[in-house]
């Protein structure tokens, strides 16, 4: 199998021999898989200053099975850099990527969703409302779409004034009490659920609470496993720069 100009990403690269790459793309047409990329490391290889994250990219490749070989890359328009908490909160997509998507399951509305939030991203838009929505986007696309909109028991309309328990393997149950604090998931308010459902987080505290809901949700489907990204950038970045990831993600 032969492919030519398949829009994508590196998700992730790693040395290979003295002088090649192993690389993890995630391609719109055909999802994420490994790739190849034989002589990359060469200073003569044309490709060589190319495959790297948050580039967009035209993939070419030959071959079938759990490895390709890459053929050619070139640009596919242009995202500015990704600096500081910026660069962060890009590695941390990644891995959620990586750790989330099956392989060579096509994906191609959640790619644009990918660069999209890379975008915004870049033009310092509130890293933090982008990684909520980025997260809930991903989540729908994959098939573990969040109910936002609804009790799950009685399928009543939510309440902005009211406060639910939200059980991450079900959905948000209206706490008839919440100043009793009896909560068995994550306690947040309706008008919480209606901001992400509606992408319009702007308050300080439906941001707090969207954060501990989405940290919820997604540990049931990451595992025990740690984020590595958070370790990683903590262990190269100034305390001020790790402080605000921290927060963010």
């Amino acid at each position: 199998m032969r492919l030519q100009g398949q829009p994508g990403f590196v998700l992730h690269a790693r040395d290979y021999s003295e002088t090649s790459l192993i690389l993890e793309v995630f391609v719109a047409r055909y999802g994420r898989f490994g790739l190849m990329a034989k002589g990359a490391r060469r200073p003569s290889s044309r490709v060589r200053g190319l495959l790297k994250p948050f580039q967009p990219l035209l993939f070419s490749w030959t071959g079938r099975g759990e490895l390709p070989v890459l053929t050619g890359a070139e640009p596919d328009g242009d995202i500015p850099m990704l600096g500081g908490g910026a660069l962060y909160c890009g590695f941390y997509m990644n891995e959620l990527l990586m750790r989330l998507l099956h392989r060579h399951d096509a994906h191609e509305a959640l790619y644009s969703v990918y660069r999209e939030a890379l975008t915004a991203l870049a033009q310092s838009t509130s890293a933090e409302v982008v990684l909520r929505i980025f997260e809930k986007r991903l989540l729908g696309e994959i098939g573990y779409g969040l109910v936002l909109d609804r009790e799950v028991d009685t399928q009543t309309t939510i309440n902005r004034e009211s406060w639910y328990d939200y059980l991450p393997e079900r959905g948000p149950v209206r706490l008839a009490h919440p100043d009793l604090g009896r909560a068995q998931g994550i306690a947040i308010r309706g008008a919480s659920l209606l901001a992400l459902a509606e992408d319009k987080l702007v308050e300080p505290e439906a941001l707090r609470e969207v954060k501990r809901l989405m940290r919820a949700v997604l540990a049931r489907y990451l595992g025990d496993k740690p984020i590595y990204s958070r370790k990683f950038f903590h262990g190269i970045t100034p305390r001020s720069v790790e402080q605000t990831s921290a927060e963010i993600a």
